[in-house]
């Protein structure tokens, strides 16, 4: 739907309003639209703007969490990952890793670790090398009393990318989701129940009036202002988590690899992510504004470059070789652990008055997490077939029918897709972005020639497609999360602001002045919140 359109008909009553645009606001709506529903989704900024564009990019299970006891968290976002791995294919992809072992407890522990997390996934993909072999592996590591180490799979993914393929499927099954609609107050009745609420449209300055039967709170840090409105008293901690890139060339992976940090032994890890070296990540509680851009500290740069250097010692590793940086602030349950590490990563649902509140968890998790709302949305918002008539109330109870069904139909929707993509191996690199809108793309891409953008891996195409179509209200918009040029490029992709200019202008509706105030607006962010001089 397009935005003009969502506006003609706004103040019309939904059955559910989903509050979030991250991954668990997308996760949530797709079910509730395809149960049946007439639901809307409302983004206070663009969608995947908060934590799902600012992950450490893993679909994992958790390994550290399984070391802290937290078994059953371990187990769901194992169990998870696999799934996301059928049903994303090259979106979601395996990673593997390298655990290197430098003492015999450790790897004993380590071992044993690894054991569970395979029988867990039903499949074994650990195994052991010696010191030699490991050092082939990752040819710069610190080999000094290296014994040997495992390495095993996990899976990685462009979380924003993940984010916008879920809401697209929520659209197609009738939903329907727009961006930069900030909720301001939920609409109660005399007895406190919640009927709908008010909200701002930040691009036309219009207040909209948002009747619901049921409204769900998936704004991830933001949760607890939601609840607040209702009395609650704030449940969540808000843990920031921060991160460098660095150019490939100046440390090439072709592997993850795992380590600790020497200072506190946390684990990390640095990873190839989209042609780039990723490393990761802090964990420190976040006391700044949630309406400010989060950012690194120099302190949490000189942490992360410090166990870099420990674990490989010859390259040397100084601020001046970062190209970005970024930081995200994840909602944890807070159960007032001094070390917030040792957090708990589970999910929680919680029901109030005719709000579903649902936070904490990950990003691998968040299809069981809609799936466990989907139980208490329908306390509120009662059945769909109440809502629908005939054919279509048929249509709605088998997808209805229980989670299996709406598994195979995915399945075989993605084995359908899989097929076409054989047949057409042109759009199989733009169905790991755009999933069924491919076509629509490589259509487009045979029309224009196919160009590709210089020093990219996009097509003009895909950029063009992507600002008539997927909402694009900002630069900063295509820049951070349509496409990850402000973290890929150098200079955040400065240099190619001229080219895109001349392109999309048109296709975006800006005049001279709009693109310049563009311009000014996402470089001055740029410099704010991602570039490496932060690290000082």
């Amino acid at each position: 739907m397009k935005r003009q359109e969502f506006r003609e008909e706004a103040s019309g009553r939904w059955d559910v309003i989903v509050v979030g645009g991250g991954m668990t606001g997308a996760g949530v709506f797709r079910e509730v639209a395809r149960a049946g529903y007439r639901v809307l989704l409302v983004e206070q900024r663009d969608f995947a703007w908060g934590t799902s564009s600012r992950s450490g990019k893993l679909v994992h299970g958790g390994l550290r969490y399984l070391a802290q006891g937290q078994i059953r968290t371990t187990w769901h976002s194992v169990r998870e990952r696999e799934k996301l791995l059928q049903m994303y294919s090259g979106l979601v992809e395996n990673l593997t890793f390298v655990a290197p072992v430098y003492d015999l407890f450790s790897g004993i522990l380590l071992r044993a670790g690894l054991s569970v997390y395979d029988t867990m996934a039903c499949r074994r993909t650990r195994q052991y090398h010696k010191a030699e072999r490991l050092s082939a592996l990752v040819p710069d590591i610190d080999r000094t009393d290296l014994r040997g180490g495992f390495t095993f799979e996990d899976a990685q993914t462009d979380d924003a990318r993940l984010v916008y393929r879920v809401i697209r499927e929520g659209e197609k099954a009738g939903g329907t989701a727009v961006n930069y609609i900030r909720v301001e107050e939920l609409v109660r009745d005399g007895r406190g129940r919640v009927l709908g609420l008010t909200a701002m449209d930040a691009e036309s300055g219009r207040t909209l009036e948002l009747q619901a039967r049921a409204v769900v709170n998936a704004t991830g840090v933001w949760a607890d202002n939601l609840r607040g409105q209702l009395g609650e008293k704030p449940r969540l901690r808000r843990l920031r988590g921060s991160h460098l890139i660095l150019p490939r060339q100046r440390l090439p992976l072709d592997q993850a690899l795992s380590f600790r940090h020497p200072q506190d032994h946390r684990p990390l890890y640095a990873m190839p992510w989209l042609g780039v070296t990723l490393v990761g990540t802090t964990d420190l509680d976040h006391e700044f504004s949630l309406s400010d851009e989060p950012r690194i500290s120099r302190e949490e740069g000189r942490y992360l470059l410090e166990g870099l250097n420990r674990c490989f010692p010859a390259a040397r590793l100084t601020a001046g070789d970062v190209s970005a940086t970024f930081a995200g602030v994840r909602p944890v349950l807070n159960t007032g652990k001094s070390d917030p590490s040792k957090e708990a990563r589970d999910y929680a649902i919680w029901s109030q008055e005719g709000l579903v509140t649902v936070t904490g968890g990950k990003l691998t998790t968040f299809a069981l997490l809609a799936k466990g709302a989907m139980r208490e949305i329908a306390q509120w918002a009662g059945s769909p077939k109440a809502f629908l008539s005939g054919r279509e109330a048929a249509s709605g109870a088998q997808r209805t029918s229980g989670e299996s069904s709406a598994e195979n139909s995915e399945n075989t929707k993605n084995t359908k897709n899989t097929k076409n993509n054989r047949k057409i191996p042109a759009t199989a690199f733009l169905a790991r972005r755009y999933g069924d809108d491919a076509p629509a793309v490589w259509q487009r891409a045979q029309e224009d020639g196919g160009e590709r953008i210089p020093g990219t891996d996009y097509l003009w195409a895909e950029v063009l497609w992507s600002a008539e179509s997927e909402q694009v209200i900002h630069l900063e918009d295509l820049m951070l999360r349509r496409t990850r040029w402000g973290l890929l490029l150098p200079a955040g992709g400065r240099n190619i602001l001229p080219q895109l200019r001349e392109r999309l202008s048109q296709a975006l509706g800006w005049d001279v002045r709009r693109w310049e105030e563009e311009e000014v607006r996402y470089l001055s962010l740029w410099n704010a919140a991602y570039n490496p001089s932060l690290l000082g």
